[in-house]
């Protein structure tokens, strides 16, 4: 077993994978700091902040699909190589707009929809390329050490953004455009050993037919559904400046600690399991991480000490990797080479509308019923969804004893 986890990044395009993801997701984070930041500062709207998260999610929701069918139609390296080139001529405009001072609001949001746009196409490709470059018993260590790059660039990039644009924008975005140069060579230079079949014509049945592979397999049905309801009803981490200014009375310092918290967790659990990947009661491993997520998220409600609060969110982080990783093995396991593209465009949509929606549902209901309760309720309810999935929904998830779905 620890054989197979050292010579997952023994694998050289693996390893350039996994260094150029950290480089490209920490560019990403950084971009949104600056772009955030600078919208802000040139129109002291709030308003118009909010357009930037919209102009970045609208790209996503309109190209999935067709997202999903270029990473199955061409080369996923080449497509991911392209999308970082073209991020690459954006930040590159945003650099010289910013020192040259003709950037405005408007500028800021074609950029931020073209970089959605860009990510939609990458983030499909990129996910089908582990299958290209793995072999299929090495795919658990392979998510767990895509989990650790993912949660690693989480930290790194909005805490690098958020000191960089204290010297100005344009020094954020130069250290963007360097770390996507830094990932488009590495991956330029990634080897694919399984190679994709093309497909038939375009039509709608090939347009849908991600859709339709999700919706006719229970298990990877059950996976992706799991994610988007799990994450919808558990999104505390929303409410953390709340939690931060009136609740524990800690300041921007106790909510950088807080925002960090979940990282760690996430980090060092990742890392456990690139060393013992989880083989064996697949499903139950699941569910009874799902069931810690969800009581860590109700301790972190009614919690009222800043230690205990720190502990619940490391919690939080930490079982949410376990689902994340199994979860991730499942739907590439079960996915045949040709459709890797389709399925995981459908993934990443559902994660990301779990994402947005997450906040927007944790902050009505806080605005509602106030952060706390709001908390509570939301681990409350995704104790329910772990319960109904379980039981009542896809009882063949809880069964799951080894990744690959039975026959018949």
């Amino acid at each position: 077993m620890n054989h197979n986890g050292s010579s997952v990044l023994h694998n050289r395009s693996f390893l350039r994978l996994w260094i150029a993801r950290i480089f490209s997701t920490s560019a990403f984070q950084m971009l949104s700091v600056a772009i955030g930041w600078q919208m802000y500062a040139l129109t002291d709207s709030a308003f118009q902040l909010g357009l930037v998260g919209l102009a970045q999610f609208l790209p996503m929701l309109l190209l999935t699909l067709p997202a999903g069918q270029t990473a199955d139609r061409y080369d996923r390296r080449t497509i991911v190589y392209l999308c970082q080139l073209m991020e690459s001529v954006v930040v590159l405009l945003l650099v010289l707009g910013s020192l040259q001072g003709w950037l405005g609001s408007l500028h800021l949001l074609i950029a931020a929809a073209i970089l959605g746009a860009c990510r939609t196409f990458e983030g499909p490709a990129s996910a089908a390329l582990v299958p290209d470059i793995v072999e299929r018993e090495q795919l658990p260590k392979a998510a767990a050490w895509s989990a650790s790059a993912m949660q690693t660039a989480m930290i790194v990039g909005p805490s690098l953004g958020g000191v960089l644009v204290v010297w100005g924008t344009a020094a954020a975005y130069i250290a963007s455009l360097a770390a996507l140069l830094i990932s488009t060579v590495l991956i330029f230079f990634v080897k694919t050993v399984h190679f994709v079949k093309k497909l038939d014509a375009v039509n709608m049945d090939t347009f849908l037919s991600g859709l339709k592979f999700v919706f006719a397999r229970k298990i990877i049905l059950g996976t992706i559904s799991l994610d988007l309801f799990a994450v919808l009803l558990g999104g505390a981490t929303a409410l953390l400046p709340i939690f931060a200014e009136d609740i524990l009375k800690t300041g921007s310092l106790g909510l950088g600690l807080l925002r960090s918290a979940p990282a760690v967790g996430a980090i060092l659990v990742s890392l456990i399991l690139t060393r013992y990947s989880v083989e064996k009661a697949i499903g139950k491993t699941l569910f009874a991480s799902l069931v810690v997520f969800a009581l860590a998220t109700i301790l972190f409600g009614v919690s009222h000490s800043f230690w205990l609060s720190l502990f619940a969110l490391f919690l939080i982080g930490a079982s949410d990797v376990v689902s994340v990783v199994i979860r991730s093995t499942l739907v590439q396991v079960n996915t045949p080479q040709e459709m890797q593209g389709r399925v995981n465009a459908v993934n990443s949509l559902f994660i990301g509308t779990s994402n947005q929606l997450g906040e927007f549902e944790s902050g009505t209901m806080a605005g509602l019923v106030g952060a706390v309760p709001a908390t509570v309720i939301g681990g409350l309810g995704t104790l329910v969804i772990t319960v109904m999935w379980m039981y009542w929904l896809f009882p063949v998830l809880r069964t799951q004893k080894t990744y690959m779905a039975e026959k018949g």
